[in-house]
């Protein structure tokens, strides 16, 4: 009888256990971002009357839209437990390869391709060497990080390239539809595109198989090193159309273009939830953390902060990201 009763309790705890699919999203921390995100907007409104203009919000979302294409690719690399810190770097160089192509009256066809296959023979150098070499991936990248962006500045040294086609303007100052800039539909375009890749196709499923345990994946069949290396060919693949749409706004290719950006790519997908040390995250999260960011930076723009404070600011926040969930756990141990 005793028995019974024990497996009457046991019975009766499964379903207090067993947490409402609704208040676990509750508790997700994209739900806890876009509430900060919500907060910002709000603050943002009421500090400045010049914020609620639509075409002034239409023109905060040039402030993500760019870094947030590489973020949706940079989260894929960091789920599976490598990162590329020359993203940067390759933007700067697929600007310079555009911006020479540029001078001696190539097409704005020509200059999209020439900028995608740069960044993509650079994503497949870095790719080749963590995979084909065994070398740590943010060693390796620390290293082209230096050699892509040196490249740039001994083609350009202190000079500009200037005299693109009028069309090329379209990627970074045309408008699809009214306030709706061409690299906001871009955004909202790879944000769905990556979003399947990785939450609904069996490709995805590798990339968390290898961030948790790359030999466990390895052993049940998953080509991790393949997997890996086409993380590489996307992240420059994205870093590529983020060379085409910053230097379509700009109007200039010059070798300092996007410096630093890799700080603020790497923030804002640690930002979305995406674990530092591989395994989880979600586009979701990222697409959030970059209206959370482009928010703060473009508040911070209104009030006439300057831009190193807002360095700070983002330096701020990735630390805080990486320190506060470690610190939770401890309190709540």
């Amino acid at each position: 009888m005793t028995d019974m009763n024990l497996t009457r309790e046991a019975v009766r705890a499964i379903p207090d256990r067993l947490e409402h699919p609704a208040r676990r999203a509750l508790k997700s921390w994209e739900t806890l971002l876009l509430a900060v995100a919500v907060a910002i907007f709000i603050a943002n409104s009421f500090a400045s009357p010049y914020f609620l203009d639509p075409w002034n919000l239409s023109d905060a979302t040039f402030n993500f839209t760019e870094k947030a294409m590489i973020a949706f690719a940079m989260a894929l690399l960091i789920i599976a437990g490598e990162i590329d810190l020359s993203v940067a770097s390759t933007i700067a160089l697929a600007s310079t390869a555009m911006g020479a192509a540029a001078q001696v009256g190539v097409g704005t066809p020509g200059l999209v391709a020439i900028g995608l296959a740069v960044s993509l023979a650079c994503g497949a150098f870095n790719g080749a060497l963590v995979t084909g070499l065994g070398l740590p991936s943010i060693v390796v990248t620390i290293g082209t990080m230096s050699l892509y962006r040196g490249i740039s500045y001994i083609v350009l040294g202190d000079q500009a390239y200037r005299g693109y086609p009028a069309d090329f303007a379209w990627f970074g100052q045309g408008y699809a539809f009214w306030v709706i800039s061409v690299e906001f539909v871009l955004f909202a375009l790879f944000a769905l595109l990556f979003g399947i890749l990785l939450h609904a196709t069996n490709f995805g499923r590798a990339v968390y198989a290898i961030g948790n345990n790359a030999t466990a994946a390895a052993f049940s069949g998953i080509r991790v090193e393949r997997v890996k290396f086409i993380l590489f060919l996307l992240t420059g693949l994205m870093s590529g159309v983020a060379a085409v749409c910053l230097t379509s706004r700009l109007g200039s290719t010059r070798p300092s273009i996007a410096m630093g950006w890799e700080l603020e790519v790497v923030t804002m997908v640690v930002l979305g939830g995406v674990s530092i040390l591989g395994g989880a995250g979600s586009i979701p999260g990222v697409v959030i953390a970059a209206f959370v960011m482009g928010l703060v930076t473009f508040g911070l723009g209104l009030l006439n902060v300057p831009g190193i404070v807002m360095s700070i600011v983002i330096g701020a926040l990735l630390i805080a990201v990486i320190a506060l969930p470690r610190l939770w756990r401890k309190w709540r141990g």
